[in-house]
């Protein structure tokens, strides 16, 4: 590992775990976490959990899992020219869609209408609830058990309300205070890879094409120099330089930002960071607008594209149903999901049973969560 700003995460210094554990003895505390993220099943589920479209729609298509792996490696980069905590970076950026439901956002906004009375559901905090509660690897605690510094980057996002539910984890959330400089770098490289790689998806499904990205004055200032570089490239191949250069512009500038930000308050530890009035890993004001364009055109020609939308329909369906069926019968259920959420519904009569039913629907792969509706709804299906 390169020397570590002062400002960074240092793993000796960690605000610890949830249950105490003796210390590694050959990696250090965020090195440890991060090989509980890769040994999870949550985590390998990831596979087959989409971005934006079903897993079964082809095999060339983004998963969770690979783009997990695509925000490690933009992080990590960024990270070791900061100085900042390279493990610890990996570990939140290959856990943050932990919590993720099957089919990408369509199925995570259907489940949330489902819970909408009982606490509703958000991915981010779903990513908390599997590395602290759901997975089961370890006899002596739930959960991971992860350091203080790898959940607060795993939980980006919280409301108030929620905060208030979870302790130490929260606070910053009811002091309105920043995170660690990992988690705000992974913040903004899964911003970055989610943008430029949904481009690449769409292209490659046929959903938009070059001249519709020309509309995109950073897509159309890297396009044209491209064009001309190469007049007789392929569409596909001028596609993939193009997006590398959008990715490469969009790292830069954010190391730069960054670097300035950093020299001019000169936080003198992790803490001081925290205490900071915005984040300080962050876009020029300049490239941040035009990464908002990019998300613009993505939610208009990709993400309500009529395909997409379809998709979509289908997949909302399958997860209200599927819903609808366990929260009205748990003996459809299979016995050790049943037995888990009699237990959640003990502690919590209200909300319980529909938590553990959520639980049980978000930690489904795109294709198993396919299977068991056949299995409920399809009379063919009676294994």
């Amino acid at each position: 590992m390169t020397d570590l700003a002062v400002y960074a995460a240092h793993p000796n210094a960690s605000r610890g775990r949830c249950h105490d554990e003796p210390g590694p003895q050959y990696r250090d505390e965020f090195q440890r976490d991060r090989d509980r993220i890769i040994h999870s099943g949550a985590f390998r589920r990831l596979e087959y959990k989409t971005q934006v479209f079903v897993n079964h729609e082809g095999d060339m298509f983004r998963t969770r899992l690979t783009h997990s792996m695509e925000v490690a490696q933009l992080a990590r980069t960024v990270a070791r020219v900061l100085g900042l905590n390279e493990d610890l970076t990996e570990t939140i950026s290959l856990a943050h869609d932990l919590g993720h439901t099957p089919f990408g956002h369509a199925g995570q906004d259907e489940l949330n209408r489902c819970m909408r009375d009982f606490g509703g559901f958000e991915h981010n905090l779903q990513s908390l609830r599997v590395v602290d509660h759901l997975e089961r690897r370890y006899l002596p605690f739930p959960g991971l058990n992860l350091t203080f510094e790898s959940r607060e980057g795993i939980l980006k996002h919280c409301s108030r309300a929620k905060a208030r539910e979870l302790g130490e984890i929260g606070e910053r959330f009811l002091q309105r205070r920043q995170p660690g400089l990992e988690a705000q770098l992974t913040d903004i490289c899964d911003s970055i890879a989610y943008n430029n790689h949904d481009v690449d998806d769409g292209l490659r499904a046929g959903l938009i094409n070059l001249d519709e990205l020309d509309e995109v004055r950073v897509f159309r200032r890297h396009a044209d120099v491209v064009r001309e570089a190469w007049p007789k490239a392929s569409t596909k191949n001028i596609g993939h330089e193009v997006i590398r250069r959008v990715i490469n512009e969009q790292v830069s500038d954010l190391v730069t930002c960054s670097q300035r930000n950093l020299a001019e308050l000169a936080p003198a530890s992790i803490d001081e960071v925290r205490s900071a009035n915005e984040p300080l890993i962050r876009f020029t004001d300049d490239v941040q607008e035009q990464h908002q364009e990019l998300k613009r055109f993505l939610n208009e020609r990709v993400y309500k594209h009529y395909r997409v939308r379809r998709m979509s329909n289908k997949a909302q369906r399958v997860v209200a149903q599927l819903f609808d069926a366990f929260f009205s019968d748990s003996a459809l259920l299979p016995p050790h999901i049943r037995k888990r959420i009699n237990k959640l519904a003990d502690v919590d009569p209200h909300g319980g049973h529909a938590r553990g039913v959520a639980d049980y629907i978000a930690g489904m792969t795109d294709r198993f969560a396919i299977a068991e509706f056949e299995r409920i709804y399809n009379p063919s299906e009676l294994s």
